[in-house]
C-alpha cells in the first residue's frame, strides 16, 4: 500500500492553517501550504484480492516496517471520511493485534495503520480467555488475517498490581492469568513491582505465556499456525521510543 508522509512541523502547519481558514475564510494566506490530492490517502486500504495475496511473512515484514516510520515521526495525511466510506462495503485487514487496555499504547498508530488495516483486541495485560480467543479466530479464520501480535509495554499497571498481588472485584480473576508468567520469569534479584528490570522480564515471560495460551486453548489457530496459513508472533511496545521489540517462540 502506498504511504505519504510528513514530519511532525509540517503536521502541525497544517492544522495553523485550518484554524486560520476558519477564523477568516476571505483573507489569502501567503504561507499556505496546498496538498495535490495524490498526497491524501483517501482508499488505500486492503481488498479482499490484496489480503489473499499477502503471506504470513510479508505482513510480519510490513508491520516492522511501518513501527519503524511510527519511531521516526512519519504521519500519514488520511482522508479519514472518506476512507470510512469506501471501507464500508467489507473489512479485509492483514493483522490482528492482541493489546493491553493502557491508553498509552495506540495501536493503529504504532504500526502508522488506518482503517481498515488492523483488527484490534484490548484487554489489561493482553491476556487470554475464551471472548478473545473467539475474536482471534474470527480475524483469522473468518477474515484472513495473516499474522497474530501479543503486544505487550512497558510500565505496564497490569503487571505491577499482578507483582503486588493485588485483589479487587473482577480484577482479582483477570490478574491471575498473568501469575503462571510471573512464576515462569527467570530472575535473580528485587523481584518487586519496583524493580523495572523485574517488571521488563515479567513483560517479556507475559507475551510469551499468552502466546503459548492462544495456541493451547484454540486447535484453529493452532492448526493454521501449523499450516504457515498465519504467524502467531510477539511483541514489547517501548513508550519512551515508540519501539516494537518483537518476540517470538
Amino acid at each position: 500500500m502506498q504511504n505519504y508522509t510528513y514530519s511532525m512541523g509540517m503536521l502541525v502547519g497544517i492544522l495553523l492553517l485550518l484554524v486560520s481558514c476558519q477564523k477568516n475564510h476571505d483573507q489569502k494566506d501567503s504561507n499556505s501550504i496546498t496538498l495535490n490530492k495524490n498526497e491524501i490517502i483517501d482508499e488505500h486500504f486492503l481488498t479482499q484480492e490484496l489480503q489473499s495475496k499477502l503471506s504470513p511473512d510479508t505482513v510480519y515484514s510490513i508491520l516492522k516496517e511501518r513501527n519503524k516510520e511510527y519511531v521516526e515521526d512519519n504521519l500519514t495525511i488520511r482522508n479519514t471520511s472518506e476512507r470510512i466510506r469506501k471501507a464500508s462495503i467489507g473489512q479485509y485487514p492483514a493483522a490482528v493485534v492482541l493489546s493491553c487496555l493502557d491508553s498509552r499504547v495506540p495501536v493503529e498508530d504504532v504500526f502508522h495503520s488506518g482503517i481498515g488495516d488492523l483488527f484490534v483486541a484490548r484487554v489489561a495485560g493482553n491476556v487470554s480467555n475464551e471472548d478473545i480467543l473467539g475474536s482471534l479466530e474470527y480475524a483469522c479464520k473468518v477474515s484472513g488475517a495473516k499474522v497474530v501480535v501479543v503486544l505487550g509495554h512497558e510500565h505496564c499497571g497490569a503487571i505491577k498490581s499482578a507483582i503486588d498481588n493485588v485483589e479487587l472485584g473482577n480484577i482479582t480473576g483477570l490478574l491471575a492469568k498473568i501469575k503462571p508468567a510471573i512464576a515462569a520469569t527467570p530472575y535473580n534479584g528485587d523481584r518487586t513491582s519496583k524493580n523495572h528490570a523485574y517488571i521488563e522480564a515479567v513483560t517479556k515471560s507475559n507475551v510469551l505465556h499468552t502466546m503459548e495460551e492462544i495456541r493451547k486453548n484454540s486447535p484453529i489457530l493452532k492448526e493454521m499456525e501449523d499450516k504457515k496459513e498465519i504467524k502467531i508472533v510477539g511483541g514489547e511496545y517501548h513508550m519512551e521510543t515508540g519501539k516494537v521489540e518483537f518476540l517470538s517462540k
